[in-house]
């Protein structure tokens, strides 16, 4: 893939998932392995346990935002018949290698989630558990997923919520008990290196409409007392217990009435 096809943002996220890939998966490489592979967010909910997915089985799948393809290989295992995208080739290299250990086969696509190189309805599910929906824009992204779904099909993705980003204080990486950041007009935080994406929930449910969905769920997770994530310290990880540091939506394409 060209960076010369990619816009700014695109560019800065891909270079720094390029660099930091190794370093991703050598830390937290345990977090998402085993037990914890079908899991949702920060702290390993069990796809068992929220059914965000319900039966994968026969299902084509899209994961946005792939990394080294662990939720696609579990899905495959299960079933499905996934295909993986990220805008990263170093995260996509580790992808082929979890593969060849899995001996597990399907298609890994290098390209950006605001620009989906494949065909119109090819879709049952698209998803994504922290991937391409953080570090791209929601208005080029969730019509490109409502273009790729079939009718009646399910997208549904984690992420942080919009109260955290508008309590992070940027300069300090860090969360607050105040509020820092404008609500309004919520989109983007640049962090120099990367840029991530956050909208107010009204322009969220307004975008989905506007892009042919219906909302069936907002999971607003919660870690246990006491609980650790590889994601997060301490501190973060108190805050979660009292205000929603990430969230999972699932919406579903809306089927055309005759």
């Amino acid at each position: 893939m060209d960076n010369a096809d990619l816009r700014q943002h695109e560019r800065r996220n891909r270079a720094m998932w390029n660099r930091q890939s190794d370093e991703y998966e050598s830390k937290h490489a345990a977090t998402l392995s085993g037990e914890h592979v079908m899991a949702w967010g920060l702290w390993r909910i069990p796809e068992a346990e929220l059914n965000v997915l319900g039966d994968v089985r026969g299902k084509d799948i899209l994961e946005l935002g792939c990394g080294a393809a662990r939720w696609s290989i579990a899905l495959a295992q299960a079933g499905a018949r996934p295909v993986g995208l990220d805008l990263s080739s170093r995260q996509l290299d580790h992808a082929r290698a979890r593969q060849s250990e899995a001996g597990a086969s399907f298609p890994l696509v290098e390209a950006s989630a605001e620009n989906i190189p494949l065909p119109d309805a090819s879709f049952d599910i698209v998803f994504c558990d922290w991937g391409a929906m953080t570090f791209s824009d929601p208005y080029r992204t969730v019509p490109e997923v409502g273009r790729v779904l079939r009718p009646g099909g399910l997208f549904a993705f984690s992420g942080a919520t919009p109260i955290s980003f508008i309590c992070e204080n940027v300069p300090e990486d860090r969360l607050t008990r105040t509020l820092i950041n404008d609500y309004f007009g919520l989109h983007s935080i640049d962090w120099g290196d990367e840029v991530d994406f956050q909208i107010p929930y009204g322009e969220w449910i307004r975008l989905f409409r506007r892009s042919g969905f219906i909302v069936e769920d907002l999971i607003e997770t919660r870690p246990d007392e006491g609980q650790t994530s590889s994601y997060r310290d301490a501190e973060q990880n108190e805050w979660a217990r009292h205000w929603p540091m990430e969230s999972i939506w699932r919406v579903r394409k809306a089927v055309s009435t005759p």
